[in-house]
């Protein structure tokens, strides 16, 4: 009996970039970047600072689009349909692709209000329907436990990591295909980047998660797929343990063994 292709692609929150250029004002940050990310999978970018791996992170849920006279030329689509089309409706695209910044930004407003945002904000009012999605959300970021007693609680009381979680949280209430961090463990203790490294690994094949990093001993033990970015170029892209055994060019064993950057 053939396989349909719905039974093939089970795995929803494929992203794929196709000869993304990238320009803030004269200068051009990315060149010529084409990569698929699969979904229910971690796709780590990682290389030297300022090699473009925020921009092309940012470029997959359009936060670039509000950086005055930046524009990008290529495409990126999800699960096969364009994200980066003028006509994309921008809030639907970023229900379905969550970000979690460096820096923890929960709202200066309740535990409970923080998760409850993204839901109310689409459409869901009824008390019973949020109670659930709240608790679920946290569940899902480890951190119900912790704060399942003090939901009225400001969410601006909790400790670094709490609120990473927290805004992990918030971004998982809204149900997105794809999670986007951008070095979500840089500014926290090793306790908590191992927390954070923890909920990664529970939350791989649920969502597609792309996650920018400067740590190459957490590129290799979180992700699935990694991606050596250098001067806006991607230099190598394959599974993980190839990169950070047998990678292909010199640049990468370069950088992997910390000969630059």
């Amino acid at each position: 009996m053939a396989v349909s292709d719905t039974q093939i692609d089970i795995a929803k929150g494929r992203v794929e970039a196709s000869e993304v250029n990238f320009h803030y004002g004269a200068k051009q940050a990315l060149f010529d970047i084409s990569m698929e990310m699969p979904g229910n999978m971690v796709t780590a970018l990682i290389g030297p600072s300022g090699c473009g791996k925020s921009t092309f992170l940012r470029c997959i849920n359009r936060m670039n689009d509000l950086i005055e006279n930046s524009r990008m030329t290529g495409s990126f689509t999800l699960d096969g349909e364009s994200i980066s089309d003028a006509r994309t409706n921008v809030v639907e695209l970023r229900k379905n692709v969550g970000m979690v910044f460096q820096k923890s930004n929960p709202f200066p407003k309740s535990i409970y209000d923080n998760v409850a945002y993204g839901p109310r904000l689409h459409g869901v009012k009824a008390r019973e329907a949020l109670d659930e999605i709240v608790e679920r959300s946290l569940v899902r970021a480890a951190l119900w436990d912790e704060v399942k007693d003090r939901l009225k609680d400001n969410a601006l009381g909790l400790s670094g990591g709490q609120q990473q979680r927290l805004c992990i949280a918030r971004a998982l209430a809204v149900d997105p295909r794809v999670l986007l961090m951008d070095e979500p463990a840089s500014a926290l203790d090793p306790r908590s980047t191992a927390k954070i490294e923890d909920l990664i690994a529970e939350l791989r094949g649920e969502y597609t998660i792309v996650i920018v990093t400067h740590n190459m001993q957490q590129a290799a033990r979180v992700s699935d797929k990694t991606a050596f970015f250098y001067e806006g170029q991607l230099i190598e892209y394959d599974e993980t343990e190839t990169i950070f055994t047998k990678p292909a060019k010199k640049q990468t064993e370069d950088y992997i063994t910390g000969r630059f950057g």
